[in-house]
């Protein structure tokens, strides 16, 4: 294999590309529904408010690697959440395929492309945007470094609240801060946690040789199923409180999602192994599609 091809799927891996239109989709869900809410419909705001999910994502992908390039190169196993995650199953820079220097430019023109789209939004969402910007990609480094040394999960509570805030971002891009967004941040968050949970368990041989405190790390697999359950539980109860503000398609499309929810949690509780948990680990990312799109087709059809 070329050189030329081994860099591009070392690219490829950087970005994570086979999960790339998930987050446009995830960042016009939450502009979607603003659009419905304040009757602003344009097809000119839709695809920029897509470009900057994609974009604005993809800065945070590239800078997690920055971020964890040194401790990565302490992984032991490589064939479970790496190759979930990448395409080609590889940790460029760890493994040499890309330097430090070339993934800091990747991200450092993604964040630039990211800020002049934003600057595209009218007042005064753009400062919205702008706002969330340095506290969401603050929260990402947070995270990834406060694991490193913590005795409590204060890294996984407050670091992956920048997930959580990513599908805001698009509600604000078009819409204000209200009830909307807020019940939309609070039925998302737990969510966040789920699939943290489930990442942690998956990757425990990893994080252990890194000698990071994930929640497997500090609470063993039964801790982390626990904490899975318990943070299931409370995103369907808040899921049922933004659905009062929404239509029949939602509701619908929220119920397959609590099926798939429901039955992720009962392969952990049976099985209680990483194994089951990367088995799992598609079924809530098939239940956070399953609730963007809709979310999409809701507001589409009023």
């Amino acid at each position: 294999m070329t050189a030329y091809k081994l860099k591009i799927k070392a690219y490829l891996d950087l970005t994570r590309a086979h999960f790339a239109p998930v987050w446009p989709l995830l960042f016009c869900s939450g502009a979607l529904l603003a659009i419905e809410k304040y009757n602003t419909f344009s097809w000119t705001m839709l695809i920029l408010t897509a470009l900057i999910g994609l974009f604005g994502f993809e800065t945070g992908m590239v800078w997690n690697d920055i971020l964890d390039h040194k401790i990565d190169t302490r992984d032991v196993e490589f064939d479970q959440l790496t190759r979930y995650w990448r395409p080609f199953g590889k940790r460029p820079i760890p493994a040499g395929l890309i330097t430090f220097r070339q993934a800091l430019s990747v991200w450092l023109i993604f964040l630039a492309i990211t800020a002049v789209l934003i600057s595209q939004l009218p007042r005064p969402h753009a400062l919205y945007v702008f706002a969330l910007m340095p506290i969401t990609y603050g929260l990402e480094s947070y995270y990834n470094i406060k694991k490193r040394r913590e005795r409590g999960p204060w890294a996984q509570l407050f670091g992956r609240l920048d997930f959580a805030l990513f599908p805001v971002a698009g509600y604000l891009s078009v819409g204000h801060p209200d009830l909307t967004a807020l019940l939309f941040f609070l039925f998302f968050y737990p969510l966040a946690q789920v699939h943290l949970g489930m990442n942690d368990l998956v990757d425990i041989r990893n994080d252990e040789a890194r000698g990071v405190n994930t929640i497997t790390t500090l609470y063993g697999i039964p801790g982390t199923l626990r904490w899975i359950v318990c943070f299931s539980i409370l995103h369907i109860i808040a899921a049922l409180f933004f659905l009062a503000t929404r239509h029949s398609a939602a509701r619908l499309g929220f119920g397959l999602g609590f099926i798939l929810l429901l039955s992720a949690n009962l392969i952990m509780l049976r099985k209680k192994t990483p194994r089951a948990a990367l088995a799992a680990l598609p079924m809530i990312h098939a239940t956070m599609l399953i609730y963007i799109v809709s979310i999409i087709i809701d507001t589409a059809r009023q």
